[in-house]
């Protein structure tokens, strides 16, 4: 069983003389030593194949002295030169780990250990497991809670318990027995005829190296004797013993994540080195890694129709547990009434229930139940096949008896339920008529809330991270392509040890991290009064639907491809010669080679980039870029919107349903797809025109509700600023306040462009942007934009103590919270590149307000639909878009919506300064926005 761990840190001076004293001498036919290099490389590939680590670093001593040899001249004084066997196989194997895209590791002035122990502590910090793989006695004292140490040659792992175990004391104590036993090889004096077993006696009676010494005169014998004599250098040999846990290292921790591996590199030494084996894997195109189980891979979301899908790619996690047990040869296939009443009484008498659905589509409009799986606390498991129909298929429970049956289970509020993205699940009971209550915990919403940005939280991933499980895949049962099969037509065998599974590992991954979420208060109360309440709100709003004009929409694809043919034809005549707009190669060519332009990026692999900010940049000075950017534009709102929304329509109910995705981003925004409503531009004609296809039905208007300023609003709350309170309060044109400020002008000698700037800078600085990237928004110099920056700080000093403060928490703690405590974490915040830790620092700025203001608005969404539905209002919620809810309302109900629509938007948050709520009304979203 494989398990992904999140850091492994190898010893890499541990294994190459490990594998070059247990392997045979071997060479290749040019006489060449290799024995080592291949024991190491064998090492590290079964190291990746077990764990699949999201970092690695293979750690070697550097040439030349340490900080020991200064300490102690004589230090490792005794061991002998490294043989030239083995030195001559040192070369070829770093390039060898650096071909795997394996991390190479070698630092001056330290040795190994120190670089392991700095990195260890550094993940420990963060609460990330680590496993260090060695063979070094010495490591054992950097074993902790999070850090084990798994023998590079046995396998044996070892924790606290088994390093007391093996050394009769506790990994805090390991440097005092190292100290007092001295060490040969490394020359490290210690007290003369002590060994293992005296020193740890020593510790467990007296309690540390410290009391030792202090009570030296109570030890009899010789080895009292020694103890006594041996107490002056003992302070030094505690020293050399001692592994430095704070190296500078000048690289970031992210720098660690395996790279893909250089086959062309791997061929060419395993082919000098004469690796047949390995060889032959490489030529045939085999994984270089190769792992049957991981390689299963794709997520469950990929094709499977019950949806198990979570956005967002590592940080701080818990555990990863390969010690939890998935049983599945006890899993139970329910075909007889008998059975299926067994298992209906035993759901009843639960207090919690995990519940998956598994159906013919992923679009839960037109999804049909093929069948339902269920599991409970004690690993007990069942899939319940309804409609597969496969030739041959067995006789099954009737689906209408079935559900009809299972109906007051889950509808009962009172009977807690687990799922795993449960709102799919959810919407497509709701098409049997079924009301899926009594939602207690979704964990892709748990991993969620536990960490956004550190991991990926689909079921797959979450299963190998946590349970260190292998689940099966989709598409493993399934196929791929247009010949995949639907989950009726999968064998039943199949079907009901893959859907038990799902319910299993459900139920399994809420026990990992729900008690990690009780120990947290503030993030148990973002997931349980903010995330899990909004589930059955997003499944309304979805199945509500948004009416569109499709025609409306067909004739704005007319004129794109009209205006985009235009654009192609001037674009041909200012380049002289035809070519494809969209090809990079083809406009880098143009432009830089052609028409001379000025190359302001580079690509990774050094061409010229032709990347949107490149454009925005040359489209101020040259025709052809603007062109370009023009074109791209039209051609994705062409491709994305006015093409694709009429066939979104559904033909049942005449809308269109998009699906709001909660873990999208890490900030707390929700997302959206099919279609993305997010992205629909409102400044641009195009996009107005694509909003006024959104329309309302006959009788009815739409009503567009969208907060003012929230995140300034925010941002004069967070940092107490007495000039942003002050015309928040009285309720100024924030921008023209800002103005008027920096330009040193009355309010009412404020310019339109100078209001301009100043908007700039109200939003820039919130994003934490630069000097330099304000100079590019405002089209001035970069002293310029400087002096303007200067001067907001001179006149909202609150503010800019805001961010010096918000920069030091997130370095102090690794993360920033929102208002209401969720965190988002920060892992480049120390990053020794500056661009990395700059990055992070512009997030720690705005996060706080971003996700504050996506938490005002999901509980401003929680208590509009808690009065739609408790008052029986004649509206409903349609959509969320960035700060803005869209409803449709009744015309004889649009006034009493639209004053209590704002009250309860403006009640979400209690802020210091006043939130403000603009609401529109028409008979599309243009008009009402």
């Amino acid at each position: 069983m494989t398990s992904q761990l999140p850091l492994i840190l190898v010893d890499g001076s541990s294994y190459l003389f490990r594998a070059f004293h247990a392997l045979p001498p071997l060479t290749n036919s040019k006489g060449q030593p290799t024995g080592a290099a291949y024991g190491v490389v064998a090492m590290l590939k079964k190291l990746m194949q077990q764990h699949q680590p999201e970092r690695i670093a293979v750690v070697f001593d550097a040439s030349g002295k340490t900080f020991r040899d200064d300490m102690y001249p004589e230090y490792k004084a005794n061991r002998p030169p490294m043989p030239d066997e083995l030195r001559s196989q040192i070369k070829p194997l770093h390039e060898l780990i650096r071909a795997l895209g394996l991390p190479l590791v070698m630092e001056s002035g330290v040795e190994a250990d120190d670089v392991i122990g700095t990195l260890a502590k550094h993940a420990e910090a963060r609460g990330l497991p680590v496993l260090i793989s060695t063979s070094d006695k010495d490591m054992a004292q950097l074993v902790s809670d999070k850090v084990k140490i798994a023998n590079s040659m046995t396998d044996t792992v070892m924790g606290i318990a088994e390093v007391i175990e093996k050394f009769g004391v506790p990994p805090e104590r390991i440097v005092d027995y190292l100290a007092l036993m001295g060490d040969s090889v490394d020359n490290i004096p210690g007290v003369p005829g002590v060994g293992p077993k005296t020193a740890a006696k020593w510790i467990q009676e007296f309690g540390s190296f410290d009391a030792v010494l202090a009570r030296a005169a109570e030890v009899k014998g010789k080895a009292g004797e020694n103890l006594r004599a041996a107490a002056a250098t003992l302070p030094l040999s505690k020293a050399l013993a001692t592994i430095k846990c704070d190296c500078e290292l000048p690289f970031d921790f992210d720098d660690l994540k395996p790279g893909t591996p250089n086959t062309d590199a791997l061929r060419e030494l395993y082919s000098d080195l004469e690796f047949k084996t390995w060889l032959k894997e490489i030529l045939n195109g085999e994984p270089v890694f190769a792992n049957k189980a991981a390689a299963k891979g794709a997520s469950k979301s990929a094709g499977n129709a019950s949806s198990k899908s979570g956005a967002g790619d590592e940080a701080p996690t818990e555990t990863n547990a390969p010690a939890v047990s998935i049983q599945r040869d006890g899993y139970e296939s329910i075909l007889t009434e008998i059975d299926f009443q067994r298992w209906l009484g035993w759901l009843q008498a639960a207090e919690l229930i995990a519940y998956d659905s598994e159906t013919t589509s992923l679009d839960e409009m037109i999804a049909e139940i093929v069948g339902v799986s269920f599991s409970l606390a004690d690993g007990r498991a069942c899939y319940i096949p309804l409609a597969h129909d496969y030739l041959g298929a067995p006789t099954q429970l009737d689906r209408k008896t079935v559900l009809a049956a299972l109906k007051p289970l889950l509808e009962d509020e009172q009977k807690a339920k687990i799922g795993h993205n449960i709102k799919y699940d959810l919407k497509v009971l709701a098409n049997y008529g079924i009301t899926l209550r009594g939602l207690a915990h979704d964990t892709m919403l748990e991993s969620y809330v536990l960490d956004a940005a550190g991991t990926r939280h689909d079921m797959d991933t979450l299963a190998l991270k946590l349970l260190g499980h292998q689940t099966i895949s989709f598409t493993e049962i399934a196929g791929k392509g247009k010949d995949q099969l639907t989950f009726n037509q999968i064998d039943l065998e199949t079907a009901s040890t893959y859907a038990a599974e799902d319910a299993d590992v459900t139920f399994k991954l809420h026990q990992q991290q729900w008690p990690r979420l009780q120990k947290e208060a503030r993030l148990r109360g973002v997931y349980t009064d903010i995330e899990m309440p909004l589930v059955p709100v997003l499944a309304r709003m979805e199945r509500n639907g948004v009416l569109i004009d499709a025609g409306k929409l067909r004739g704005q694809s007319v004129e794109m491809a009209k205006r985009i043919g235009e654009l192609e034809q001037q674009a041909y005549e200012l380049a002289g010669r035809q070519f494809n707009l969209g090809s990079p190669k083809q406009l880098g060519q143009i432009f830089f080679e052609e028409m001379k332009l000025p190359v302001l990026q580079k690509t990774p692999t050094g061409a010229p980039s032709t990347n949107e900010e490149v454009l925005e940049e040359l489209a101020l000075d040259y025709p052809l870029p603007k062109l370009i950017l023009e074109h791209r534009q039209l051609s994705k709102l062409k491709s994305t919107y006015t093409d694709k929304l009429p066939e979104l329509v559904n033909p049942k109910t005449g809308r269109v349903h998009t699906s709001f995705n909660q873990t999208g981003a890490a900030t707390g925004r929700l997302s959206s797809t099919d279609p993305n409503v997010q992205n629909i531009p409102i400044r641009t004609e195009e996009g107005r025109k694509i909003r006024q296809a959104f329309i309302a039905p006959k009788g009815h208007i739409l009503m567009a509700a969208d907060y003012s300023q929230i995140e300034l609003r925010i941002m004069a709350h967070l940092s107490n600023d007495p000039g942003l309170m002050t015309a928040f309060k009285n309720g100024q044109d924030v921008h023209r306040a800002t103005a008027a400020e920096i330009f040193e002008v009355a309010p009412e000698e404020v310019s339109s462009e100078m209001r301009r700037r100043a908007k700039a800078i109200n939003f820039g600085l919130i994003y934490g942007m630069s000097a330099f990237g304000l100079a590019r928004q405002i089209d001035v110099g970069r002293e310029e934009a400087q002096h303007y920056m200067n001067r907001y700080f001179a006149r909202y000093p609150g503010v800019e103590h805001y961010m010096n403060e918000i920069r030091e928490q997130a370095r102090q703690n690794g993360y920033v919270e929102t208002l209401f405590g969720r965190r988002l974490y920060l892992p480049e915040i120390k990053a020794a590149n500056q661009n990395r830790r700059k990055g992070a620092e512009r997030v720690a700025i705005n996060a706080p307000m971003q996700g504050t203001a996506a938490d005002i608005v999901k509980r401003a969404m929680l208590a509009v639909d808690k009065w739609l539905i408790e008052e029986n209002v004649p509206a409903k919620m349609l959509l969320q878009v960035h700060d803005e809810l869209v409803l449709e309302v009744a015309d004889n109900a649009v006034e009493a919506v639209k004053e209590k629509l704002r009250a309860l938007m403006s009640g979400a948050a209690e802020l210091a300064v006043p939130l403000v709520v603009d609401v529109g009304t028409g008979l599309n979203w243009d008009e009402a926005h």
